[in-house]
């Protein structure tokens, strides 16, 4: 499973980057104001900014709903850098737009999934990835890990190219639930890579070697 990073913030995006398994970044316009970038040249120059940081996918969102929209703005975004992938909501239009950017080889990926149908128009359409939201599905009492096994199931049926990128992404444990699902990549926050790292048992296991090394040492 792949493993994006889901935030706006460079320094984040550098740590994950360090870490050695980032494989790329997803952002929004919330992330962005998150971290002060308000303003078309400020995004622009921010998302060319991650760009030179990491190595893989870089997904830009489009503000405009309106297809003639989300095509220039689209096609802006596409040639900051080729690591850029298109972010598109979930409309009517964007369905187009999808379709109208899979025709022209410009990596696309839908936003604001919530369910199955959702998830078959956009691989139809020919969307790079699909983005359902895992975590607001739980915060309605839905749940999210069953949309990515359905989506899972759909796909692997008819073969479809598009990958699943599971988005809204808490914690630890959606990141193992949604890799159990069969997601092709998960997108969180820095805080839910790290938990991964953590376990009591090997907390007190390196104690205990360290502390029987330094009595060898005394010796």
């Amino acid at each position: 499973m792949k493993f994006f990073i889901d935030t706006a913030n460079l320094e984040h995006i550098r740590e994950a980057q360090d870490l050695g398994i980032l494989d790329g970044v997803t952002t929004n316009p919330s992330l962005m104001a998150k971290e002060g970038i308000f303003g078309k040249d400020q995004v622009l120059r921010h998302y060319k900014a991650i760009c030179d940081i990491v190595d893989g996918d870089v997904s830009a969102e489009v503000i405009a709903t309106d297809l003639a929209g989300m095509i220039r703005e689209g096609e802006e975004l596409a040639e900051l850098d080729e690591k850029i992938v298109v972010k598109i909501p979930m409309i009517k239009d964007g369905i187009k737009a999808l379709k109208y950017f899979s025709d022209r080889g410009i990596k696309t990926n839908c936003t604001l999934v919530f369910s199955a149908g959702q998830a078959l128009l956009a691989a139809k359409a020919g969307a790079t990835y699909v983005s359902p939201f895992v975590g607001r599905l739980d915060d309605i009492s839905f749940d999210g890990i069953e949309l990515i096994e359905q989506i899972r199931l759909i796909y692997d049926n008819y073969e479809f190219d598009t990958q699943i990128l599971a988005a809204s992404v808490r914690h630890s444990m959606h990141i193992i639930k949604c890799a159990e699902a069969g997601s092709d990549v998960m997108t969180g926050p820095l805080s839910a890579i790290l938990a991964l790292l953590k376990h009591p048992l090997t907390d007190s296991g390196l104690a205990t070697f360290l502390a029987d090394h330094a009595k060898g040492t005394q010796k």
